[in-house]
């Protein structure tokens, strides 16, 4: 059974801000330290998206044996920035944050997970900072930008002649036009609250990311940091073709994860979390 978004946080996260060293950001972190830990996992949030995005899976990861970490990035939701908003400013703060997170022991396995627009930023990331990372996983991503431009520009028009709310009224009617299920008002309440607590700037430039990032595996491949490409079962924000070529060229196979959409992280959290970690003890 498919889930759907909860407001309601579990109770074992704990919630943290500070200063990011020499970034320029305030970052807005939740963890769950594991007892024992054999690992960390740093897992990064997509467009539109926060680390509430991870809720669901933090306390199964630290279960599993991992200390898990989600975060907001610079300028989306609590995570405060004046600038600048770029693929590699994104990819230097999930560096940065890997080497101050709090209860992470510098000397063990740390996992990084990018979800969709994140996928972008970690494989960013792992070329530029390729010693930090014990694995790469990309989550419902994709080698570049999806290519899907006409909606990112209109997005981009939005953020241009209306303030947020407005922008989050409209697409939010958008989303329900093509089939978008209303969720509990809860739920809603706090989706329609993390997108005016952002930055208007930062979605603009994150929508360009989507739209203009060129195909970055081969760089990836080329680091040699084992990478894992794992999408849900009816995920469509890239095509499915090309996760599993993308995978082929990383050198691995897809993992698919049933019964689920393009948010596994919430839909199918134990699914998701025992596919992961497969992965990481597997070393591959």
């Amino acid at each position: 059974m498919v889930q759907s978004r909860s407001a309601t946080r579990p109770s074992e996260i704990v919630s943290e801000q500070f200063s990011l060293p020499g970034r320029g950001v305030q970052i807005a972190l939740d963890r769950v330290v594991a007892d024992n830990p054999v690992g960390s996992v740093l897992l990064v949030h997509g467009y539109t998206g926060s680390k509430e995005d991870f809720s669901p899976v933090l306390p199964l990861f630290a279960q599993a044996g991992y200390s898990a970490y989600a975060f907001d990035q610079r300028g989306q939701y609590e995570s405060k920035a004046e600038g600048p908003f770029s693929l590699d400013s994104w990819a230097d703060d999930v560096a940065a944050l890997a080497q101050n997170l709090p209860g992470h022991q510098p000397d063990s396995p740390l996992h990084l997970v990018g979800h969709s627009l994140g996928g972008l930023v970690v494989t960013r990331a792992g070329i530029r900072s390729a010693d930090l990372w014990s694995s790469i996983t990309l989550l419902c991503s994709g080698p570049g930008g999806h290519g899907e431009a006409a909606g990112l520009r209109l997005m981009i028009e939005a953020l241009a002649q209306y303030d947020l709310a407005e922008v989050h009224r409209r697409k939010r009617l958008v989303e329900l036009a093509d089939g978008s299920v209303i969720g509990e008002p809860d739920a809603e309440a706090f989706l329609q609250h993390r997108f005016v607590s952002g930055n208007a700037e930062a979605l603009s430039q994150m929508s360009t990311v989507l739209i203009e990032t060129p195909d970055q595996i081969d760089a990836l491949r080329a680091t040699e940091v084992p990478v894992h490409v794992v999408y849900g079962e009816r995920d469509a924000a890239w095509p499915q073709e090309l996760q599993d070529e993308m995978a082929r060229r990383l050198g691995t196979a897809s993992v698919v994860i049933p019964d689920a959409d393009h948010s596994p992280a919430i839909e199918q959290p134990w699914s998701t979390v025992e596919a992961l970690v497969s992965l990481f003890a597997a070393g591959r």
